[in-house]
């Protein structure tokens, strides 16, 4: 049994008067008197055992110690409210929670969301973003899309598409196609998610680059395509994520050469959540959708060869990726997945 918990009245009371510093306004805020906000503050001194406020002639100030108590008791009870209403709005069991990396939420995933309202409607789907891993039970999440390594504790994870990233830059800074020592020549941009990931693709072209590590560095491939847009270097970027400045002419492949060992985009589900109806739907429905994604892809990526000599005109295009299982079980490791 939990002890010495204070009630949520208390805790109410003593956040509105700590906000204002002052029983009357707070007593204002919640609908009671002032009588009734002195006693749940009095309350909760005796509770925690040290006082609160400094009570003067003029009103009351916060103590060192109510002022640490009054941003840990306004976090929680935000929470607490943010999981009221969660739980609220799962009336039917209509909404999903899901984790996600914000470049494929906002470029691939949000513009196809109308398919699926379309197909189900009264399933919501809400996000927030995460870019590291992190263990399911320590969270609300019901799901996570994430790109590295999916094996995580407890979960299934479901590939959906390899990012195959290309060199991409402004006209106004190069047109392609040009071949890697060309692009070596060039600023650079890097990704700090992938410190290394110039360094790997001049190595999978043969070609020396000696400032392969050099360059502003970023950390979101969204950061990156507005880097290279604004003209400021060359940035590897899955073209899916760019779709709309290649149409537009703002971003340009240089080279449709992407590199070995690519990461991955995957669904990520804890196994004790697999049988949901409504996350069994959403897997069907996003795995479909990168299937049709990946199969009717004719952009520039899909020659995946690189252009390391002297510029030949392009053949036929080639498969972008060999064919991937479409799930993984993954068996929980001895300890959490280190961020990546």
């Amino acid at each position: 049994m939990r002890k010495r918990l204070p009630s949520t009245q208390a805790l109410q009371a003593f956040e509105a008067a700590a906000r204002h510093e002052s029983f009357t306004r707070a007593a204002q805020e919640l609908s009671l008197t002032q009588g009734a906000i002195c006693r749940q503050v009095a309350g909760l001194e005796a509770l925690v055992g040290v006082p609160l406020f400094q009570r003067a002639r003029r009103g009351v100030r916060l103590t060192d110690a109510g002022e640490r108590y009054s941003r840990l008791v306004r976090r929680q009870l935000d929470a607490l409210e943010r999981d009221t209403q969660a739980v609220m709005a799962h009336q039917g069991g209509g909404v999903l929670e899901l984790a996600v990396v914000p470049t494929f939420a906002t470029r691939w995933l949000l513009p196809r969301l109308a398919s699926l309202r379309a197909d189900r409607p009264g399933l919501q789907i809400n996000m927030a973003t995460r870019t590291h891993p992190f263990l399911f039970e320590d969270t609300e999440f019901d799901a996570a899309i994430y790109s590295g390594d999916p094996r995580w504790p407890g979960t299934q994870a479901h590939f959906l598409l390899k990012e195959n990233p290309v060199p991409v830059c402004s006209p106004r800074l190069a047109t392609g196609p040009l071949d890697a020592a060309r692009i070596a020549a060039l600023p650079l941009l890097q990704q700090s998610t992938r410190p290394t990931a110039w360094r790997e693709w001049f190595a999978s072209t043969s070609v020396a680059a000696p400032a392969a590590l050099a360059g502003t560095r970023l950390e979101l491939f969204s950061m990156l395509s507005q880097a290279a847009s604004d003209g400021l270097g060359v940035a590897l970027i899955p073209p899916f994520l760019i779709q709309r400045e290649l149409a537009q002419g703002v971003l340009g492949v240089l080279n449709p050469h992407s590199g070995p060992g690519q990461r991955a985009f995957h669904l990520i589900i804890p196994e004790r959540k697999a049988s949901l109806p409504a996350l069994r739907h959403f897997r069907d429905w996003l795995v479909g959708q990168a299937r049709n994604d990946e199969s009717g892809r004719h952009g520039p990526s899909a020659d995946n060869r690189p252009i390391v000599g002297p510029i030949a005109p392009r053949s036929a295009p080639t498969a972008s990726w060999p064919p991937h299982p479409e799930t993984a079980q993954n068996d929980p490791p001895a300890s959490r997945p280190e961020p990546r």
